[in-house]
C-alpha cells in the first residue's frame, strides 16, 4: 500500500496497486501546473486509488477538453490528472507520495517542449510526444 498527501496534509490518499512506468513530462501545461521544468507522473489504476481524508478539498481543473488536473484547494498541491476517455486510469504525481518507492523515472515525454533553460543530464530515453513513448 502506498500513501500520499498534499503539502498541507489535509488531503490524504492511498493506492493499493502497482505503479506504472514513471515519466517526466515536459509539456508546457505540466510545466505551468507544477511550476517546474517537468511533472513526474505514473499511470495508476483509478479503482485502486482512494482518498482517506480531505476528498472534499480536491478540486479538478479542466486544462483542455476532456483532461482534468486534480489539486488540493487549500495548498494547491497537484495530485493527479485524468482523461475522460480513460476513466480507469489516473496519472499520479509521484512527488505527493509519502511511502518510499524503489522505482525510478524511466523516460522523458514531450522532450521537444522542454523549457529552454532546462538541461537534460541523464541518459534516459526522450520522446518528442506522448504517443512516441512507452505505455502511458
Amino acid at each position: 500500500m502506498l500513501h500520499g498527501s498534499c503539502l498541507c496534509g489535509l488531503v490524504q490518499y492511498e493506492y493499493s496497486g502497482e505503479l506504472g512506468p514513471i515519466a517526466m513530462c515536459h509539456c508546457s501545461q505540466c510545466r505551468r501546473a507544477q511550476g517546474s521544468a517537468y511533472a513526474t507522473n505514473s499511470p495508476i489504476q483509478a479503482s485502486q486509488f482512494q482518498f482517506v481524508e480531505g476528498r472534499d478539498l480536491v478540486k479538478e481543473f479542466e486544462s483542455k477538453a476532456g483532461k482534468k488536473r486534480a489539486f488540493c484547494s487549500e495548498c494547491g498541491s497537484p495530485l493527479y490528472s485524468r482523461l475522460d476517455s480513460k476513466p480507469d486510469r489516473l496519472r499520479l504525481r509521484i512527488g505527493t507520495l509519502k511511502t518510499p518507492i524503489e522505482a525510478k523515472p524511466e523516460y522523458h515525454i514531450f522532450a521537444s517542449s522542454a523549457a529552454e533553460w532546462y538541461e537534460f543530464t541523464d541518459n534516459l530515453p526522450r520522446y518528442a510526444e506522448l504517443e512516441d513513448g512507452p505505455l502511458v
